[in-house]
């Protein structure tokens, strides 16, 4: 089995892997606070209620875009399973090449998200990632990272106006019935959803006009992809393990023949 650990900015999301098959996924809060002791603690407590051997576990990869955490992850996957984890970054084998001024810039969320989209879908395709940032990634048909766009996700957006809005309350984010909207909550619920679905359309359409990538498809992952994906016809894909799919990928790639 691999494990796989997808440390965001948010939460952290564990996969558990055995040949291509996804066996359990869990998620825990991303905390810098946690020692390496603690997260081991966490880990050995998941395997042990789920029935998991962790001497089954023949590989670790962490992907992070959240540095400061680095340190207790890479000790606690040492501790709990005597493994150096594969860290994902530019320079090791992904299957792409990332065509950057400087391609260590790109995170490792965007090289699994754009590993995951080309293997599994193919080229051209453009990866929408929905988490606390909105990233498009675009590989070209044969496998080269050529551009990529961050944008302010969907929470942040409601963050923003809420927080900066003494009358305005915190929401649940979700679609409203109508965008014809005649309540404050249902108000920001339009406001927030439709004019982020406003934003990702241009964006895909543009990137798709200056790439010359007209057929790109268009794949969604990410904790708010659900909702967008219901509100638009743009994508063509959602995959809501993408990213986790795309780490298996690059583990694969640099120890599976070993």
């Amino acid at each position: 089995m691999v494990l796989v650990i997808d440390i965001g900015n948010t939460t952290c999301r564990f996969g558990l892997f055995k040949d291509d098959e996804i066996l359990a996924v869990w998620k825990i809060i991303t905390s810098a606070q946690k020692t390496s002791d603690e997260y081991l603690i966490l880990i050995n407590d998941w395997f042990l209620q789920n029935n998991y051997k962790k001497e089954d576990v023949i590989g670790v990869v962490i992907s992070s875009v959240v540095p400061n955490v680095m340190h207790s992850f890479i000790n606690a996957a040492n501790k709990a399973f005597n493994i150096a984890p594969l860290i994902v970054k530019a320079g090791i084998k992904t299957g792409i090449f990332i065509q950057t001024p400087d391609p260590k810039e790109v995170g490792a969320d965007r090289i699994s998200d754009a590993v995951a989209g080309y293997y599994l879908y193919g080229g051209p395709c453009l990866v929408l990632d929905f988490g606390t940032a909105t990233t498009y990634n675009l590989v070209s048909p044969d496998g080269i990272f050529i551009a990529g766009v961050t944008a302010p996700g969907i929470q942040i957006s409601a963050d923003a106006l809420w927080s900066k809005a003494a009358l305005l309350p915190h929401i649940e984010i979700t679609e409203p019935p109508s965008i014809l909207t005649k309540t404050t909550i249902t108000s920001m619920q339009a406001g927030i959803v439709y004019g982020h679905v406003g934003a990702v359309e241009y964006i895909v359409k543009k990137m798709k006009e200056e790439s010359g990538y007209h057929d790109a498809k268009i794949i969604a992952t990410g904790g708010y992809a659900q909702i967008i994906n219901k509100v638009t016809d743009i994508i063509d894909v959602y995959d809501p393990m993408l990213t986790l799919r795309g780490m298996k990928i690059i583990w694969d790639k640099n120890y599976a023949k070993k």
